[in-house]
Order: structure tokens, then sequence, then C-alpha cells
């Protein structure tokens, strides 16, 4: 009987294709310790994204390919995630108490976009990670109804503002400090300044992942975030239709320009499923999302159902991942949460906290 190698075992854990990544666990360096002693084996994983509703599944894969391996007789595979801080644009430095800055964009308003950062937010807090939400929507701030939030934010120290707080996650939103059905008639450079203050006066706490729901489009708002806001990557959002997509092309193409990684794109309202008879139809087309994915070789990161319940749920400010958690939305919702943040920890890491300040001082 040969000897059992760690190379035996690192090829066996190779097969393994890891569906968020889309790669095996030994090329991305999430194998951390193999172990061998006789005939039994310990395996160490970390991954770089919250991961609380796969580690059993991924755990149960490896488990099975190691111990049928010849000369096994069990093995243990222990897993789990650790976030870290990722690149951000050249010219930007990171935010204190923020890893990382995902974008959730759109090139025209009424795909959903809204939603799906409040619920992308929320999954990725049920999944395990320290989240945070910043509406920079300010003509039409949506996040404080969504999130079910009333009341002004505090100061303890008459400059910076304290996050409210809803379902385990940070949020900000100019909705806060405004009556609900007043207008924002601002003009641009006005809207950009309050924009960097609410995500910079802010006393974000230790965050992994601060989303920022961005207004529709590819205006001053828009530019500003790219110019002046660290983002480690962008979420594009879209419908099937066509005249959607060609403005969803414009965002991605945006992000580009300025150097910010597009994670992928999500496709809402993808199909319609009759409440009554369960009849499926796409009603605004089909394919779309897949087809730019593959145009532009970005991921699609999901595709969300046109389903009542996910508006009566945010209309009431209680979405869907936390309305109803073991539905088949709400799975949808936390599988491209693990995509984005899966997608997010291949990019290159920050190590600029890493290296000390160097202060020149004249004695």
């Amino acid at each position: 009987m040969s000897e059992l190698t760690k190379e035996a075992v690192e090829a066996t854990i190779k097969e393994y294709i890891e569906p968020h990544l889309n790669r095996d666990l030994i090329s991305t360096k999430l194998v951390k310790e193999i172990n061998i002693e006789g005939d039994q084996v310990r395996v160490k994983v970390t991954l770089g994204f919250p991961a609380n509703g796969i580690l059993e599944t991924i755990s149960a894969a490896l488990k099975e390919k190691i111990e049928a391996m010849p000369g096994v007789a069990m093995a243990q595979v222990d897993i789990s995630w650790e976030i870290k801080a990722h690149s951000v644009q050249k010219s930007l430095k990171p935010i204190d108490n923020i890893k990382n800055i995902i974008a959730v964009a759109s090139g025209k308003g009424g795909v959903g976009k809204s939603t799906t950062a409040v619920n992308l937010a929320l999954a990725l807090s049920a999944e395990g990670a320290k989240v945070g939400v910043l509406d920079a929507d300010i003509y039409g701030p949506s996040q404080p109804r969504m999130l079910g939030i009333t009341g002004k934010p505090e100061s303890k120290d008459g400059k910076s503002l304290e996050p409210m707080n809803s379902y385990h996650l940070q949020a900000m939103s100019i909705g806060f400090l405004i009556d609900e059905e007043t207008p924002m008639i601002w003009r641009g450079p006005m809207v950009t300044q309050a924009l960097e203050q609410l995500l910079n006066d802010t006393n974000w706490s230790n965050l992994d992942y601060l989303v920022i729901d961005l207004p529709p489009g590819t205006g001053d708002t828009q530019l500003t975030l790219a110019q002046k806001v660290p983002v480690s990557g962008a979420v594009i959002v879209t419908t099937p239709q066509d005249i959607a997509l060609l403005d969803a092309r414009k965002g991605l193409k945006m992000f580009q320009k300025v150097e910010v990684p597009v994670l992928g794109v999500v496709e809402n309202m993808s199909i319609h499923i009759c409440s009554k008879c369960g009849h499926e139809e796409h009603i605004f087309g089909e394919g779309g999302g897949s087809a730019m994915s593959d145009q532009f070789g970005i991921d699609l990161l999901g595709a969300l159902p046109l389903d009542i319940t996910i508006r009566q749920e945010t209309d009431s400010g209680k979405p869907s991942v936390v309305a109803d958690p073991d539905s088949r939305i709400s799975q949808i919702y936390r599988e491209i949460a693990r995509k984005t943040a899966a997608k997010l920890s291949l990019q290159a890491k920050d190590y600029a906290a890493k290296f000390p300040r160097i202060v020149i001082q004249n004695n």
C-alpha cells in the first residue's frame, strides 16, 4: 500500500470546484493546513467570504472526496471564513472602519435596485458579516422605509452622526434627516457634497461591507462615487428587457472606465409566476442578464422572479431576507450575496494598513 501524501490530498481537493468562487480551493490558497496521521486526514480551510449557509455543504463534499482516497479511513474538514479588505481605486485610500464598499447601481430607474441593495446587505449579514447600508439616492431616499426605521440619527460630538440600526444593519440616509415628503431641490454639487458627508461623517463601526444604494443612471452622483469614494466592487441590477439592458451596459462601462471592478449582474423580474395557477411567463423578455454577462465576461450573480411578496415585504419595512428567511426568494438573495462576496474575495487585497506611516518632523 502506497503511503498517503500531502500532494495526493491536495490533488483530490483540487478536483472540488467551489460553486461561488467557481475555482478550486488549492489554487485560491484557501486550504491553510493538511495534517496526515496514519490513515486519518485533517484539513483546515479558511474562505475569504461569509458563508454561514454553506459551510456544512462544502465540508461534507470535501470529506466525501478525501475519504474515497485509497488509504484514508477518516477525514476531518474544518471550514471557517475571514473577510479581508480589498484594493480600491489607485488614487484613493480605504475609509477607517470599513473593509469593503460595494456599490449597487443600475442604468435606469424602476428595475428594483434599492430592493436588491437592501436584501443584498441583509443577506450578507445573515451569512455572518458585519454590514452597513448607505442610501446614496439623495433625491429619492427609500432605505428608511424599506428598513422600517423612523427618527433621526444622534450626534454625540456635534460633528459626526451615529448610524441608525435595523435588523443588525448599520444604516445612513438623507431620509433620516428630512421629512419623508420633503423634496430635495438641490443642484449637483450640493448632492455630491451631501453624499460625501453621509459617508465620511458617519461613525460606522467595524464593517466588513458597506453596501451603497446608488441613484439610477450615470450622472454626478455616480461619478463622484467613482472618483472620491474607495469602492472595492460594483453590482449592476437590470431587468431582462432590451432598454434596461442598454442602460445597464452604460453603468458597467462607467465603472470599468474609473477602474472599479464589476462583481457581476443581478437580473431582477426575470420571470413572473402566476399566484393563481402557477403559470410561468417571461413578461420582460428572457436571458438578457446572462447575455450581458457573456458579452462582457462578468458573472450573472442571480435572477429574481417578479413576485408580489418582494414588493409587499419591502414596502412594509421588513424585506424578504428577514420577513421570510426560509423562502425561495430569500435563498436566492443569500446565494447572490455569497457569489458577490466570493467574487470580491478573489480581488487584490489592500495592504495599506500593514505599512507604517512615515512622518517627517523638523526638530
